[in-house]
């Protein structure tokens, strides 16, 4: 289950022993980004601010289609991507907000 916050009631990591709620949520961050696929795929949407289609990035991480499918799931379920259907279709975007959330606790150089 993913832990939301609100970025600025969250000193950065620096400033105050993190709470446990921010712990988890930074931990699930760090996991899903930890694998070197997931990073790739990552990285493959969030230069494309249209987003990415799921069938578009097998051959770029030479990686089957259900393979994908699974990372593509595990950066969502840490609120790092969003998701929509577009005809038959699931279209990934950069979750903004839940990338700012994290990067708000790493605040600290």
């Amino acid at each position: 289950m993913q832990t939301t916050f609100s970025a600025p009631s969250r000193p950065a990591i620096t400033e105050a022993v993190l709470d446990e709620p921010s712990s988890n949520r930074l931990a699930e961050v760090f996991a899903a980004l930890s694998d070197p696929v997931r990073l790739r795929l990552f990285s493959l949407i969030a230069a494309r601010p249209e987003g990415a289609c799921a069938c578009e990035m097998v051959g770029p991480v030479n990686r089957s289609q259900p393979t994908v499918s699974h990372h593509l799931k595990a950066l969502e379920a840490a609120g790092l991507l969003s998701r929509e259907r577009r005809g038959r279709w699931i279209w990934y975007q950069v979750d903004r907000s839940g990338l700012r959330d994290a990067a708000s606790l790493l605040d600290c150089c």
